[in-house]
């Protein structure tokens, strides 16, 4: 590994604060353990976690002039094969201290390994980074039916489930909405056809009729982009990183906000 800056005061007190909490951090015993895996002096055993931590990390940075073993324990500690029975444990810890690292230009990725990203300046900033896919589609107040058919998708930041389970509630809301059973683009041509159950405007002059042709045809392209994959290909065959997962989320949001104003005239 190359050689990591020693971290500010401030962000190592802050590092020290998150992994020795009282309530959710390490127990005395774990920072024994992951400061002697790390090959960090334990300097001050018997003092309050936190200032043990602190202590130690101080002590190490001082002598070696670096932050590489302080980053050894970070890992230690968030090795995902030790969350497997909570990960909820797991996406809240990593949460926790990337908010630190981000200051310092640096992430704990999902699967545990380390990654540098530019550094944050504000906390503003790290929130947006940190926080993941859930709080930049608030940020973007992206409509709340995405929260509701996807949000333990998104609090985890799994944007293939995410896209996958927001489009399978946007065609679900569909079915509601139009009382039709069918699926997929038979769903589609049967609610939003030429003699439709659900009009998006007034559906009367020559540009309302081509605008909801559009709606129609956008969510055809949904269903075939982002539903069929999932049938077809493995996960890891069909990447989404979490710009197009944004990108993709905010054309869902965007119909269901057509769909909030969408009129039923006549029935299936």
């Amino acid at each position: 590994m190359a050689t990591i800056p020693p971290f500010t005061q401030s962000d190592l007190e802050a590092l020290a604060n998150v992994l020795g909490d009282t309530s959710d951090g390490l127990t005395g015993s774990e920072i024994h353990h992951f400061l002697l895996v790390a090959k960090i002096d334990d300097v001050d055993p018997a003092i309050t976690k936190r200032h043990r931590l602190f202590n130690a990390f101080a002590t190490f940075q001082n002598k070696y002039r670096c932050a590489n073993n302080i980053i050894n324990f970070v890992k230690e500690v968030l090795a995902p094969s030790r969350y497997v029975e909570n990960k909820a444990e797991f996406e809240t810890r990593r949460a926790a201290v990337n908010r630190v690292l981000a200051f310092e230009g640096l992430m704990i990725t999902e699967a545990g390994g380390v990654a540098k990203t530019e550094k944050a300046s504000t906390i503003t900033e790290v929130q947006l980074r940190v926080e993941g896919l859930k709080n930049k589609l608030a940020q973007q107040n992206a409509h709340s039916a995405l929260f509701h058919y996807c949000n333990e998708e998104l609090l985890a930041n799994n944007y293939f489930h995410a896209v996958f389970e927001a489009n399978k509630g946007l065609f679900h809301r569909i079915k509601e909405l139009s009382g039709v059973a069918a699926d997929g683009n038979k769903l589609i041509e049967q609610v939003f056809s030429s003699n439709p159950i659900l009009i998006i405007n007034n559906f009367s002059s020559q540009s309302e009729r081509d605008e909801h042709t559009g709606f129609c045809n956008m969510l055809k392209g949904l269903c075939g982009m982002f539903r069929n994959p999932e049938a077809h290909e493995p996960k890891v065959e069909w990447n989404i990183g979490e710009q197009d997962a944004l990108e993709i989320l905010g054309i869902i949001s965007y119909c269901h906000r057509r769909l909030d104003k969408a009129q039923q005239i006549r029935t299936a």
